[in-house]
């Protein structure tokens, strides 16, 4: 029998509160703690801060959640009244200027976790703003700040959009505690030291958290804010130094005072990781928007089934954010979530995606975590699988075919990234993969078809990404089945030159491949490869790296992997005249570069390609972007 549709009403009662009215239906005159994000409300797993209230709830606390408020007006801050004991501030599931601005420096149009996706519900560097306006409604009340624009800017840090090297988040922002990673344990320590009269310095010591000391501290001493901004090398010593020793006490001195980032808290276990997705979450966006989320639109139903990652790619951030190591759900736990998505009205009987930042890490365990605890690797993959690591693809393959199982579900899809070098010892989940979870198509992401940029990239090489795509033409063939394949690759990443790119064009054109979007290297906040993008050095092995920085170049960089496109055939022969690879022009275009092309093209790219080389590394002056 179908229920009657909930009363207005009732369905706002279902979501933590936002307003005055809300609180006052559940009968609240005041907040314990009082969330802010800069993304819209919608109140599901898949989104931080609602996790976070949800709970914060469970044990017992009085939560509402402010969702992209006005950070230029104090007074929005204020509308459920000032909290009992903290407000705690994210910038929401991006950092604010990743959000806000391409690789190239223009502004975004859009905001996927916006309402009507529109930009401009948030402010740049959104913790310094909130914070602000938090401290202005809210005298002497304990403030806050996490999520990744946080988590990614604990320490002293080349910022990308400014061309400089920031102080710590903790002292631009002036917040009380920076609460690191996913937080869930160190914001409910934080939380409960309060409501149990503890102090701010009392609860400074707590893990997971960062501090500002005036006082110098035992622990492992990073070069100064002072240094590292103006000393490149000093720079790459402290990355290299926090990355070896993260789960150390980390201290670093700014001026006369010292950002001290205590130990990670300890990870939740798989038990309290259940527990979270059984909270009682909406799965919608709050009934008070009238237009569509489209981050919500795109994870509406899918399921994620681990966090973390041990890849421990260059350019990603994940492993910074979320840890290193991979913290898988139970099957009872998904499958209860998966039963839950099917009986929603709406539900269309495709569950969009099963996975995490790794769709193929779920499972993996470890022989010995105590030995993860020494560890110094910035990898469990690179340069080789870690013998301490476990990839049983049992569980993954269980999981699947229970799924498959479920009344009312006919396609289950992988829409998260796959290792295909863990996928050469997981047999099973590749069969079941291949065989049971493509769409129209698969999407891999080697990023690179070339090993020397690979081998910076920490990516698996070639030959194993030519093995896989042998593989799946060979199943592709057996099965009768036809299914595309897509690769996505980057451009412009630290080691990569327009020969590199020649040279992966022309891998394409010869396995056959076609990619239909490329993903400019943006350099976010904490990650090695925008430490090396800095300072033109890996700091880990101390090897100078060669970084493009010239404008034109990087464009050229992504006009050669779109090589089947005629808009894009001037440019290539641009490309390869500059690199004096007029000859493969036939392989790669049907036909060779015109006799004389390089005069015209040549000059002009080469004087772009100075004037991107001038000063410093990063080409000062370059960017357009606010400096704020």
């Amino acid at each position: 029998m179908n229920r009657p549709p909930p009363t207005a009403a009732a369905a706002r009662q279902a979501f933590l509160p936002v307003c005055r009215a809300d609180m006052a239906a559940r009968g609240w005159d005041q907040l314990d703690v009082l969330l802010v994000s800069g993304d819209a409300y919608v109140d599901h797993p898949a989104f931080g801060v609602p996790l976070l209230g949800r709970l914060l709830e469970a044990r017992g606390y009085r939560v509402g959640i402010l969702a992209q408020p006005d950070w230029r007006d104090p007074a929005a801050f204020t509308v459920m009244g000032r909290p009992r004991l903290c407000v705690a501030l994210s910038a929401g599931a991006m950092d604010s200027l990743v959000n806000h601005y391409t690789a190239a420096g223009k502004k975004r149009r859009d905001d996927a976790y916006t309402p009507g996706g529109r930009a401009g519900a948030r402010p740049n560097r959104a913790l310094i703003a909130y914070t602000a306006a938090a401290r202005a409604a809210f005298r002497q009340l304990p403030v806050l700040i996490g999520g990744i624009e946080a988590s990614l800017r604990r320490l002293a840090h080349y910022d990308y959009w400014s061309d400089s090297v920031r102080r710590s988040l903790l002292i631009d922002s002036k917040a009380d505690l920076l609460l690191y990673g996913m937080a869930e344990n160190a914001l409910l320590a934080v939380v409960e030291g309060l409501a149990a009269g503890a102090t701010l310095t009392e609860l400074r010591q707590l893990p997971g958290c960062a501090w500002v000391s005036s006082a110098p501290l035992a622990g492992v001493q990073l070069p100064s804010y002072e240094q590292v901004a103006s000393d490149r090398e000093a720079y790459g010593r402290a990355f290299a130094l926090a990355s070896r020793n993260a789960a150390a006490l980390l201290v670093q001195p700014h001026g006369d005072r010292f950002v001290v980032v205590n130990p990670p808290a300890p990870p939740l276990t798989p038990a309290q990781l259940d527990a979270l997705y059984a909270l009682p979450f909406c799965r919608r966006p709050h009934p008070g928007y009238t237009e569509p989320i489209p981050a919500f639109e795109q994870i509406r139903w899918s399921i994620t089934s681990h966090r973390g990652c041990q890849g421990g790619c260059a350019f990603c951030a994940i492993a910074c954010h979320q840890g290193r190591r991979v913290l898988s759900r139970s099957s009872a736990s998904i499958l209860a979530e998966a039963d839950q998505l099917r009986r929603d009205p709406a539900f269309r009987g495709t569950l969009s995606d099963v996975g995490g930042p790794t769709a193929n890490m779920y499972g993996t365990t470890l022989r010995d975590a105590r030995r993860c605890e020494r560890c110094q690797r910035d990898s469990c993959l690179h340069p080789q699988l870690c013998d301490n690591l476990i990839c049983d693809d049992g569980p993954a393959v269980a999981l699947l075919r229970q799924l498959r199982r479920l009344e009312g579900v006919r396609h289950v899809f992988i829409a998260s990234g796959v290792r295909f070098d863990l996928l050469e010892r997981q047999s099973g989940y590749r069969q079941e993969l291949f065989e049971h979870h493509i769409g129209g198509l698969l999407k891999v992401a080697p990023e690179a078809l070339s090993d020397r940029v690979l081998q910076v990239m920490r990516k698996p090489p070639l030959r194993q990404f030519e093995a896989f795509v042998a593989a799946f033409r060979q199943h592709q063939r057996a099965s009768g089945r036809r299914v595309g394949l897509v690769p996505y690759l980057m451009a412009g990443h630290p080691g990569c030159t327009l020969d590199d790119m020649i040279d992966t064009a022309l891998v394409l054109k010869r396995l056959g491949l076609r990619v239909e979007q490329v993903q400019e290297f943006t350099p976010t906040p904490g990650t090695l490869a925008t430490c090396i993008y800095h300072t033109g050095r890996d700091p880990l092995t101390g090897a100078a790296v060669f970084v493009e920085r010239s404008a034109r170049r990087r464009r050229l960089h992504k006009a050669v992997l779109l090589y089947h496109r005629p808009e894009e055939q001037a440019a290539i022969r641009e490309a390869l005249c500059l690199c004096g690879r007029q000859a493969d022009g036939a392989r790669l275009l049907g036909s060779a570069a015109p006799a004389g092309g390089c005069r015209d093209a040549a000059p002009a790219a080469a004087a772009s390609d100075r004037a991107g080389r001038a000063g410093t590394p990063a080409g000062r002056g370059r960017r357009r972007t606010p400096r704020r």
